[in-house]
């Protein structure tokens, strides 16, 4: 028995030095605030719980001096009273001041946090499963932000996977980029359920719902990198879906505008008017125009893999094998055994002809990824660009030991225009 103490002791006394080591970096705040309105809510926060504070103190002070001043042994008599109206109007006063106190600032917090009057820009962001999308109307760029967590630190489904990044699960191949002392308007929706665009540093939690343009706005003061999650439930991508805003100097923004609108696609082309008038006698005919937008299958497969893997590979997994019973394969002679209830979807609208819909048509192949197959867990990619959409079917049809051929942007735009 005494041998067993002593081990119990030796243990504690070996995880001590640990345990010293954690709780001398254990703080409890909310992460610093660089924003008006996130300042004023830490100013809030902290306000309210010292209120709190002397309010606990107060009323457990008093209680506690009570018992110990009128304890039975001092021979103490309870007082007989019934009705003291001096009694009942400070109980009602006090702590009617004291939430009028409270509700004041908050209140005036609250207003503040949704004026996004008098602001110096609008960007507006649309929340999809499971990605972001930032327009900025008044500089012509938009983009997707998309989580860049390697899968092989996400999936562990044969170990433990590879070693997790110090910004796992909250880093993104394009970040939201801002310049620093702006106002800027945020317009916050979502193009299937309820998102959340949270970013506690910026202290603003704001609902994207479809159908519904919220309103918000930020006005970062200092140069950085602010992280943030979405937070509404949203699906089963929801823990996969990070924000992070990038704030830049005036300058490093003006500058990070004018290489993302060099990245921008050029406008579409003006329809011809008329057919060419024919060629003079003895002159050459000009040679035909090459396609407008046309990309080689190399390039279209090389840019269709990261596609794949920032949208497609949670689902249909990187090597092309699916989830069996869930999500069907996309890899060469691999049968997808679901139940019948999730394949008839598909099966009603003619596809699985010839067992597989990447080495079928193209077009049902473009159709199921502009629109989706209700009924199942594939969701419609029609906000991807006609060159992404393009290229993630080009390396679906050419990779894994498929055989399917290319597609081109253009016959996606042809495809969007039909639908």
């Amino acid at each position: 028995m005494h041998l067993k103490h002593l081990r119990a002791l030796v243990a504690l006394a070996a995880t001590l030095p640990a345990s010293l080591a954690a709780l001398a970096s254990y703080d409890v705040d909310i992460l610093p605030p660089v924003t008006p309105m996130s300042q004023e809510s830490y100013n809030l926060h902290w306000g309210i719980m010292y209120v709190c504070i002397a309010i606990f103190f107060i009323v457990f002070g008093t209680m506690f001096w009570s018992i110990f001043k009128h304890r039975r042994s001092k021979g103490a008599q309870a007082a007989q009273f019934h009705e003291n109206t001096t009694i009942e109007i400070l109980w009602t006063i006090i702590p009617f001041v004291v939430l009028i106190g409270m509700a004041y600032p908050a209140t005036r917090t609250m207003i503040e946090m949704k004026d996004a009057s008098g602001a110096d820009m609008t960007v507006k962001i649309t929340a999809y499963q499971w990605r972001w999308g930032y327009d900025y109307p008044q500089e012509g760029v938009h983009f997707f932000s998309n989580l860049s967590t390697p899968r092989d630190q996400i999936d562990n489904y044969d170990g433990a996977g590879a070693a997790k990044n110090d910004n796992y699960l909250l880093e993104v191949d394009k970040p939201f980029v801002v310049p620093t002392g702006k106002k800027i308007r945020l317009l916050i929706t979502a193009n299937d359920v309820i998102h959340g665009w949270y970013v506690p540093q910026l202290g603003v939690n704001q609902y994207g719902i479809p159908g519904f343009i919220k309103d918000a706005w930020i006005q970062v003061d200092k140069p950085g990198i602010y992280r943030g999650q979405c937070s509404q439930i949203c699906g089963k991508e929801h823990a996969y879906m990070p924000i992070v805003v990038d704030a830049r100097t005036p300058e490093q923004y003006a500058a990070w505008v004018k290489e993302e609108k060099a990245k921008m696609p050029p406008p579409p082309a003006p329809e011809p008017q008329a057919a060419a008038a024919p060629a003079a006698q003895g002159e050459a005919p000009a040679a035909a125009a090459a396609p407008a937008g046309k990309m080689s299958a190399a390039d279209l497969k090389a840019a269709g893999e990261k596609v794949y893997t920032q949208n497609c590979a949670a689902c249909h997994q990187a090597n092309g094998m699916g989830l069996a019973g869930t999500f069907p394969p996309l890899a060469a002679g691999h049968a997808f055994n679901a139940p019948a209830a999730m394949t008839k979807p598909l099966q009603d609208r003619g596809f699985f002809k010839g067992g597989k819909i990447v080495e079928g048509s193209p077009k049902e192949h473009m159709d199921i990824v502009l629109h989706g197959v209700p009924g199942t867990a594939m969701a419609s990619w029609a906000h991807l660009t006609d060159e992404q959409i393009a290229a993630v079917i080009t390396y679906e049809r050419g990779s894994w030991g498929n055989h399917g051929g290319e597609v081109q942007p253009s016959e996606v735009a042809a495809a969007r225009k039909k639908s």
